[in-house]
This record gives structure tokens, C-alpha cells and sequence, in this order.
């Protein structure tokens, strides 16, 4: 599926991709529009409706990520609110073993994602994630996301990474699109990263839904050294 002898610096996602995506669904889906029509005493309907039209209006942007800009939006304690539903916090059942053997072969592992800082802190709190990487960012500290040519320029210069000894992974077709456009080489899509819903369709990128497919390759391939950074 992937050369493993070719890479050496493996960037991966959080949300969906390291950590099941049924927390976020939940949350901004359900939670969050609950807790708006009891603030505001719209119904739950209107509160759903008015919110996932806000969400279209800005998704792909800094702001959509941001807790700061949801709690002025709403008038609510986001922060506060991601806690009361803190228990569906949860890696993904196949990262463990996958993360682990990363960091045996002694490549790069790095996490880049577009969650808020406060997001990541809490994300780290309840899984001990970051035990698995060497760097972990949060976009919001270069004040673009994944979707943007310029996240990936600010990243490759503060990483310096190459482009063709790089895997790359996420369960955004928008996010893996825009890291193809800026030349990563070796790109990989989760189909399932909200363990309650069913995979999605895959067409353009090498797609999985097991991590654990690719335990004994990575066990089994050493970097080549003319690949390594």
C-alpha cells in the first residue's frame, strides 16, 4: 500500500484520524445545539438549523476551529462545554498499536491539526496523545489552516520537511487535496473516522479504516537513507 522505505516524516491528523470523530460530531451537532436553544429559548430545531448555517459560512477558515470565536458567537462557554461531554474523548481502537510502531521505527511523527489549542490541551488530557509524537501544532499558531497553501509553507519551514519523504494522513478529502496540491508524496485517507458511522466512499487517495493493516509493514521496512531528512 505504502513504501515505507520512502518515508521518514509522517504528519497526521488528530481528529478523525489519531482520535475517533464521534466526540466532535456529538458536540457540535448535538451538544452544542441543545445547550444554544436553551440559552436563546429558540427550539432545538431553529438552534440546529441556525448553527449548521453559520458552520457552512465559515468552514475551512481559522474561525470555524476556534473555540474563542464560537463563544463570542454564541454567547456560550464552549470551552466549559466540550468538558460536560469530556468521557467521549477516545483514540481510535487502531491507533495505539500504529503510533507505537512509528516511533519504534524511528521515524518523525508529527501531529498537525486544526483544533484550537484549548481543543488540543483537553484532547491530550483525556488520551495522553502526545506520548506518541515528536511535535505536535495546532495551526492556529500560524493562523491558517490545512486547507490554505500557506499553513504548509509555514510548516515545512518550521519542520523541514521534504516533500518526498513524507506520508501524510487525514480523514479530510479538502485537507488531503490541499496537501497533494502543495507536492507531499505519500497521502492516506481514513474512510471511518467517526467509529458510529459507517466509511465514506474513498475515490481519489489511497483510503483504510484499520490502522493495523499497516503495523508489519512499517515493523518490517527500515527507512531507505537516501530518503532520510
Amino acid at each position: 500500500m505504502l513504501d515505507w522505505s520512502e518515508i521518514s516524516t509522517v504528519l497526521l491528523d488528530m481528529d478523525g484520524t489519531i482520535l475517533d470523530l464521534h466526540f466532535d460530531n456529538q458536540f457540535w451537532l448535538v451538544h452544542l445545539p441543545q445547550k444554544y436553544a436553551e440559552s436563546t429559548g429558540i427550539s432545538l430545531r431553529e438552534a440546529k438549523a441556525k448553527l449548521t448555517s453559520h458552520y457552512q459560512k465559515v468552514e475551512g477558515t481559522i474561525d470555524w476551529y476556534c473555540l474563542d470565536y464560537w463563544a463570542e458567537q454564541t454567547q456560550l462557554p464552549i470551552s466549559a462545554l466540550k468538558r460536560e461531554i469530556q468521557h467521549l474523548i477516545q483514540l481510535r481502537e487502531d491507533a495505539h498499536d500504529f503510533l507505537v510502531a512509528l516511533k519504534h521505527s524511528g521515524r518523525n511523527i508529527i501531529l498537525v491539526t486544526n483544533a484550537h489549542p484549548d481543543s488540543l490541551s483537553l484532547k491530550i488530557e483525556r488520551t495522553q496523545l502526545d506520548r506518541y509524537f515528536d511535535k505536535l501544532y495546532s495551526t492556529h499558531q500560524f493562523g491558517v489552516t490545512k486547507e490554505s497553501q500557506e499553513l504548509w509553507r509555514k510548516l515545512q519551514k518550521e519542520v523541514g520537511f521534504n516533500v518526498n519523504s513524507t506520508l501524510f494522513v487525514d480523514d479530510s478529502i479538502n485537507i488531503l487535496q490541499s496537501a497533494q496540491q502543495f507536492g507531499i508524496k505519500h497521502l492516506l485517507a481514513v474512510a471511518n473516522p467517526d467509529s458510529k458511522q459507517a466509511a465514506k466512499e474513498v475515490d481519489n487517495f489511497l483510503a483504510i479504516t484499520d490502522f493495523n493493516c499497516l503495523v508489519e509493514g512499517i515493523k518490517a521496512t527500515p527507512i531507505d537513507t537516501k530518503f532520510v531528512q
